[in-house]
């Protein structure tokens, strides 16, 4: 309950505009697994070798709700290559999320944490909480608050994640 209580506050702030990508300083990623709104399981460890973008969210968070649409476009920009985004809500109920999801549709798996136990884990305090989890499994990047994923300093950062012959690939026209 305080996990909700902090990101609300923090929502309702501002404070979540100005979020950046910071370079980790904790632990390995507690590992998850957690069924999608299908029903199918999702495993952290299922996606190594691939850089994944891990973003902890709510529908009655704003910040959460701005950030999705930057999101879908990051991860359109990067198909085809070595990349996922896991949009993991937080205990909301399914019906909820399908009536966000048919306002804003993504094209990356929603995973459902029912208790927060994986929020907590990943110390995903206030929300949107994102990680960047590099090909290797570790977690490099951070961020707390709203980021917009098609900026260049976050595009960056996921390029530099990517496999060498995969960035290459991923990196604008105008930086090749």
């Amino acid at each position: 309950m305080r996990l909700l209580l902090a990101a609300a506050a923090l929502a309702a702030s501002g404070v979540a505009a100005a979020a950046e990508l910071k370079p980790w300083q904790g632990g390995p990623p507690p590992a998850f697994e957690l069924q999608d709104l299908q029903g199918r399981v999702h495993r952290l460890a299922d996606y190594r070798g691939k850089v994944v973008l891990v973003n902890f969210w709510a529908t009655w968070c704003e910040p959460c709700r701005d950030e999705m649409p930057s999101m879908t476009r990051l991860r359109e920009s990067l198909a085809g290559r070595p990349f996922e985004v896991l949009a993991i809500n937080l205990a909301e109920p399914l019906s909820r999320i399908e009536r966000f999801l048919e306002k804003v549709p993504v094209g990356f798996p929603v995973l459902r944490d029912r208790d927060t136990a994986v929020a907590k884990a990943w110390g995903a305090r206030v929300l949107p909480a994102s990680y960047l989890v590099g090909p290797d499994g570790r977690i490099r990047y951070a961020a707390y608050g709203e980021l917009d994923w098609t900026a260049e300093p976050a595009q960056r950062r996921v390029r530099e994640l990517l496999p060498a012959s995969s960035a290459a690939l991923a990196a604008p026209a105008s930086a090749r």
